[in-house]
């Protein structure tokens, strides 16, 4: 939160959020930081954070949206039953909750598998280690890509390509597959997970995974999987390269890019994309070069999605060369590049 001074316009609901649990007591904070899973948390923290002086404009504009939105919800509490085992908790004890609760609230389990969320991979290697690859491919998909990467980089390397191959291929999964993993987790972690079936994993998860994985991965990875079934191999690798991926090149990679590309599908791929993603590829050129861009992207007028599409497939054709070749980083860091 750079500024919330006075008269500040652009303040985000995160940045407001964080303003109202500053104002809290720090028992009152930490229950509801609790109930927040990992991407809330992170994002809610860094807010708290970069927070500087909080002005009284700041508190009252926080309080007027958070007015605002519980007038139109009303009280909603997602997790009625983990609220009334904490309160249990803090007044008669662990020991205590737990044999009332069995009573209370007997269909009613933690949840395990979310826990595993908050693991780091060094703590789930672990766990899964000695699992079939099903089971551990089932667990990888209800990751964040980048702790879900560090378990795949730390499994043996002979059992990689068949994780990542279950994990494009999952589907459907049965409720005694989850039970199955839930078993794992819970002589471990002495926690449990609802029955449920859950549609799991796909290409794209399988992309995540891989994209966020070391480049070593990748290239082990793959060329396994497109023995086993080519069309699969195809679907991942269509999701690990998209044309948002190349917002997060450098300049110089995004130098060498757009010399590979003739202006034409530049300014027909660059109408499609958002405008506040545009300048990665501006500040690959010159100013005199950006501003030609700019005005033709304008003149250009309606175009056919077919058109964008293609053109953008075009570009993202030749980074994916360029990333063979080793021209340009494309995509997670690499343990072997220096």
């Amino acid at each position: 939160m750079s500024d919330l001074s006075p008269g500040t316009m652009n303040v985000t609901d995160a940045e407001r959020a964080a303003v109202m649990i500053m104002l809290l007591e720090d028992n009152q904070a930490a229950s509801l930081l609790g109930q927040l899973d990992p991407g809330e948390l992170r994002l809610l923290g860094e807010r708290m954070v970069a927070l500087g002086e909080i002005g009284p404009a700041s508190i009252a504009d926080a309080i007027g949206r958070f007015i605002e939105k519980t007038e139109r919800m009303g009280l909603i509490v997602p997790d009625r039953v983990s609220q009334v085992r904490d309160m249990m908790t803090r007044a008669i004890g662990e020991i205590k909750t737990d044999s009332l609760m069995q009573r209370i609230a007997p269909e009613q389990r933690t949840n395990s598998l979310e826990l595993a969320r908050w693991l780091t991979p060094t703590v789930l290697l672990p766990l899964v280690r000695d699992e079939h690859p099903q089971a551990i491919a089932v667990l990888l998909v209800q990751l964040e890509a980048e702790v879900a990467a560090g378990v795949l980089h730390g499994l043996p390397e002979d059992i990689q390509s068949q994780v990542v191959q279950r994990v494009a291929t999952l589907g459907r999964v049965s409720p005694d597959a989850i039970s199955m993993l839930e078993d794992i987790l819970a002589r471990r972690i002495t926690e449990c997970h609802g029955r449920a079936a859950l549609t799991m994993g796909g290409p794209r998860e399988a992309a995540d995974i891989i994209n966020a994985a070391v480049r070593t991965v990748e290239r082990r990875v793959m060329p396994e999987i497109a023995k086993a079934d080519k069309a699969l191999a195809k679907a991942i690798e269509n999701e690990m390269f998209k044309f948002e991926h190349l917002y997060v090149l450098d300049e110089k990679s995004m130098g060498t890019l757009l010399r590979e590309v003739d202006s034409d599908t530049l300014i027909s791929a660059l109408k499609g994309a958002p405008e506040d993603q545009r300048d990665v590829f501006f500040r690959a050129m010159s100013s005199r070069a950006a501003d030609g861009v700019r005005d033709e992207i304008g003149a250009r007028g309606r175009m056919k999605m077919a058109e964008v599409i293609e053109a953008q497939k075009a570009m993202i054709t030749a980074a994916r060369r360029l990333a063979a070749e080793g021209s340009i980083v494309f995509g997670a860091g690499d343990d072997d590049y220096v």
